[in-house]
């Protein structure tokens, strides 16, 4: 199985992770064990969920992570797997309180731990942040979780470039560990973070893609496909291309992308999946991408990227020569 590292970590990972937000819920248990199962036949060993996937729904709460929980169990494979999770999350009902503090963070992992049915996270990122609590709060509060064997590492989601940059330097100077990956919106075509369903997402923008160049700060993105966006783009062209249409992705720019992509694809022969994962798994810093998938022809298609990798060049004829 090819894997790499997560830097400053000992964690082997496969280059695509499985995100998991759907297991269980709209993704029956059932079928969700059939496509946990062929992930693992296909190389992979990195999964992603979150305390709050699929709350919104009606039904059992924190149903990704029984069903991984419930799954690692049955095949009695925990050791083999990376697992990463998420917490503090604003409640659903009030997005605009943050879930910070010491108390609500502890919380969160000890919930976790139980739904996974394990004694550890390999990885634990915070999904949101409150900028106005103090990051050495967040930071020791997070390092003592590890010093008590329930977290091995710690990452960060939808948090901005300058926040990020201040819990590294706080846990530098009081030789604590850092943040290991972070969590953005990040894909090959170009959003408009206005018709983000979720306010308090963050995308990946030019000072938080510095950062990573500068750190080495792993990335782990999520919508690395865009909402399936290209292969739609591909299939429909008058749909997509000459009426356009509303949502994240509605601008002319992620045309001209998909025209330079499929040029790409086509001297690679590759698809057009595979060129979107083989964009952020070319990055000049450690990207693993997180894949959604409903069926297993669709994560076939993903796992299929594993391998792929575009040069400098072939990166700056998609973007058109922006860096990202």
């Amino acid at each position: 199985m090819a894997t790499l590292t997560l830097p400053s970590t000992d964690l082997a990972v496969s280059p695509i992770c499985l995100g998991t937000a759907d297991m269980g819920s709209t993704i029956p248990r059932e079928r969700a064990f059939d496509l946990f199962d062929l992930f693992v036949e296909l190389g992979g060993n990195f999964l992603d969920s979150a305390n709050v996937y699929a709350n919104w729904l009606p039904g059992e709460r924190c149903i990704s992570e029984k069903t991984i929980g419930a799954w690692m169990k049955e095949r009695g494979n925990r050791d083999r797997m990376v697992i990463a999770t998420k917490g503090a999350h604003p409640d659903l009902k009030t997005m605009h309180v943050p879930r910070l503090s010491p108390r609500e963070i502890v919380s969160d992992i000890d919930e976790s731990l139980r739904n996974l049915g394990t004694d550890r996270i390999d990885l634990y990122y915070l999904h949101r942040d409150d900028p106005s609590r103090p990051v050495e709060d967040v930071m020791t509060t997070l390092n003592n979780q590890i010093k008590a064997g329930k977290v091995r590492y710690i990452g960060c989601s939808n948090w901005k470039a300058a926040r990020i940059h201040d819990a590294m330097h706080f846990s530098l100077r009081n030789n604590l560990q850092s943040f290991r990956a972070d969590q953005m919106q990040w894909n090959a075509a170009v959003p408009d973070p206005a018709h983000f369903f979720d306010p308090t997402m963050v995308a990946m923008s030019p000072e938080l893609y510095q950062l990573h160049g500068e750190t080495g700060l792993a990335a782990i993105p999520y919508s690395s496909q865009a909402g399936g966006i290209f292969n739609k783009m591909a299939k429909e062209p008058q749909k997509y291309l000459d009426t356009g249409w509303p949502g994240t992705y509605n601008n002319p720019e992620n045309g001209r992308r998909l025209h330079r992509m499929l040029k790409v694809c086509a001297e690679k022969s590759i698809t057009v999946t595979q060129a979107v994962l083989g964009f952020l798994l070319s990055q000049p810093f450690t990207t693993v991408p997180i894949v959604g998938c409903k069926s297993p022809q669709q994560l076939r298609d993903s796992m299929g990227a594993m391998d792929v990798r575009l040069t400098a060049e072939e990166l700056s004829a998609i973007t058109g020569g922006a860096s990202f």
